[in-house]
């Protein structure tokens, strides 16, 4: 690249190096920064470069590819990858949304003859989007002496650098967006290649499914035999927290829906069903508030309200949070006609649909019945006859885009086999240590006063009761600081939002939030206060199963049970920040290991003049929030 951009005489062109995406950790390669000819205005090129010399496309899936690394795995297309970025840095930095034909995106297959990538230029090319090999530099250097003149670059580069980035879309809000075309979230990689296999599978069974769903329609291949027609296939989409499982589930439901097609989407969680449920009804218009109260039952329901469901009456049935699987879908209040304590839960949800899809995070299991991991998942659909694929979504649109600190927090917890380790910012999130709870409530106020999303979580330490007419009990006590849990289901408290809410209404921010109202969701800050049930002991972190006052682990419940869903849950508090994350721990021991451990802290700071407010501060600052907070 270097050696074309000097023989094209653009030595002042800036060349910006694994240019981060906004919110996620894919980077672009190489975003070069100059002039446009003629015009002097700013002109940028994504550049996506691969050392493949061979590639091969999957007959199954044309935007999946072999690019001959020998690990099995196959690879987003990489032109459909170029685009992608650039249709996400158009999404989300508002300096390329003013202009877009500022930004133009190639991939460069640098050691690769025509020849032996012929398959890839079968995907239609676009701005966005172009492929270059060996035997094309010619003509790319031609692409760069179109797109930059013989000047300076350095503004263009200081003005992407330092523009403003558009907060990241958030599971409700592309709930929200449900009926606006081109409104969905923005898949990158492994996340488009999963949507899109199972899209193409509901038109190349078309005539089993009843769908034709038009997304990326090929008259040749749509109808199609199946390869193997007597055979249900089953989706696996496994990922972290913030790996962007609900809102790939979320936009699959809205682009089938965008063509007339419904696809049900099931939960084991109240707080999220619930919440999907009053925001499709938010929308309807005087007259039709029944409809779409009718509409939203049907659409979004949970794991245990298909016992009765015929056989394959479903087309497509996405599961999502399926980590929160049942043992079996019976409970107290099961008709006894319906009671199967010995059959799966699973087994039901896989009957009922034709194309049945599950999304998971094997370590968000948090309660002693829950049983949903994809290996679970993959022997029972197995044993049933059924085809399954596995599919890991890699990346992460949480913590801004910090793989590393999904990483740290598994090993603070004791989730994989390492230990504990002193956090070292990647400088993409921020994570603090509160001195108490006092000041990590102040902390939090402020950045929700400041326009932020903003919540407090604490571990299930304490006893949650229920209201006192209309008021909350503050149950949550820290020495001389008492708060009151989320209101409790079935109840409604007034200026408090119900439980399923609390997470989005922003009368959320004045109660402590526990894991069942803030798993699926995330918030731009989020303060976590460490229970008296997970304690620093003799060099390591334990489980004090004594201290919790979680209901679910009443009775004879063996203790390696409750250590993995109190670890899960801790897992799922600690990974709800988008921007930031706050911690402070109520065991001394355990807080003194937390500060040994983050180096980032909170202080006292005085801004133009005006009043001291807290903030965090550190190394770990990711730049976006220093400029945003200031």
């Amino acid at each position: 690249m270097v050696r074309a951009l000097l023989e094209c005489g653009l030595d002042d062109v800036e060349v910006q190096v694994e240019f981060d995406l906004p919110h996620t950790n894919s980077a672009v390669d190489l975003v070069l920064c100059g002039q446009q000819p003629g015009t002097g205005t700013d002109s940028y090129l994504a550049v996506e470069l691969k050392q493949v010399r061979h590639a091969t496309v999957d007959p199954r899936c044309p935007i999946a590819v072999d690019l001959g690394f020998g690990d099995g795995k196959n690879k987003l297309h990489p032109v459909r990858q170029v685009q992608r970025y650039c249709e996400y840095m158009v999404r989300y930095l508002p300096h390329l949304q003013q202009n877009t034909v500022q930004l133009m995106g190639v991939a460069l297959l640098h050691n690769a003859l025509d020849a032996n990538v012929e398959a890839l230029f079968e995907l239609p090319e676009s701005d966005h989007g172009f492929l270059y090999t060996l035997d094309d530099l010619d003509r790319f250097r031609r692409v760069l002496t179109s797109r930059f003149a013989a000047a300076s670059g350095k503004r263009a580069a200081r003005t992407l650098e330092q523009s403003r980035r558009d907060p990241l879309l958030k599971v409700t809000d592309v709930a929200r967006q449900r009926s606006v075309t081109g409104g969905g979230l923005t898949l990158l990689d492994e996340q488009y290649v999963a949507v899109d296999r199972i899209t193409r599978h509901l038109e190349k069974t078309a005539p089993l499914t009843g769908f034709d769903v038009g997304l990326f329609y090929d008259p040749d291949t749509v109808h199609s035999p199946s390869p193997d027609p007597g055979r249900k296939r089953v989706y696996i989409l496994r990922g972290g927290p913030g790996s962007g499982k609900s809102a790939v589930a979320l936009e699959l439901q809205r682009a089938l829906g965008l063509k007339g097609r419904e696809a049900v989407l099931a939960s084991g969680s109240h707080a999220y069903t619930e919440t999907l449920r009053e925001i499709m009804l938010s929308t309807a218009r005087p007259g039709q508030v029944a409809g779409k109260r009718s509409a939203a039952l049907k659409l979004y329901r949970y794991f245990n309200s298909f016992t009765d469901t015929p056989p394959d009456s479903l087309d497509v049935l996405i599961c999502d949070e399926a980590h929160r699987m049942r043992r079996s879908s019976t409970y107290r209040w099961t008709p006894t006609e319906l009671r199967d304590d010995n059959r799966p839960q699973a087994t039901e949800l896989i009957s009922a649909a034709k194309v049945p899809i599950f999304l998971l995070d094997d370590h968000q299991s948090i309660r002693p019945d829950e049983v949903g991991t994809a290996d679970y998942l993959k022997e029972l659909a197995e044993n049933s006859g059924c085809l399954v694929e596995v599919t890991d979504l890699e990346g992460t649109f949480r913590a801004g885009g910090s793989k590393r600190y999904q990483r740290w927090v598994q090993q603070l917890l004791g989730l994989d086999a390492s230990d504990p380790m002193t956090w070292r910012s990647d400088g993409r999130m921020a994570l603090t240590v509160t001195d108490s709870p006092e000041q990590m409530e102040q902390f939090i106020l402020e950045r929700g006063r400041g326009g932020a999303t903003a919540r407090i979580t604490a571990g299930f330490c304490w006893p949650w009761s229920n209201p006192d007419g209309d008021q909350l009990i503050d149950d949550v006590h820290i020495e001389d600081w008492h708060r009151p849990w989320n209101v409790k289901p079935q109840h409604n408290v007034p200026n408090a939002p119900r439980s399923d809410l609390w997470a989005t209404d922003q009368r959320g921010i004045g109660q402590v939030g526990c894991v069942y109202t803030a798993q699926t969701f995330e918030y731009d800050w989020n303060g976590v206060i460490i229970g008296p049930d997970l304690v620093f002991r003799n060099g390591k972190f334990t489980v004090d199963r004594a201290a919790s006052c979680d209901p679910a682990f009443r009775g004879p419940v063996d203790d390696a049970i409750v250590d993995r869903c109190i670890r899960n849950a801790y897992h799922v508090l600690l990974t709800r920040g988008v921007v930031g994350t706050v911690v402070y721990a109520v065991d001394p021991d355990t807080h003194n290991e937390l500060r040994r451990l983050i180096t980032g802290a909170i202080g006292m700071q005085h801004y133009d003049g005006a009043q001291p407010k807290l903030t965090a501060e550190g190394s770990q600052l990711p730049p976006a929030y220093s400029r945003r907070d200031r």
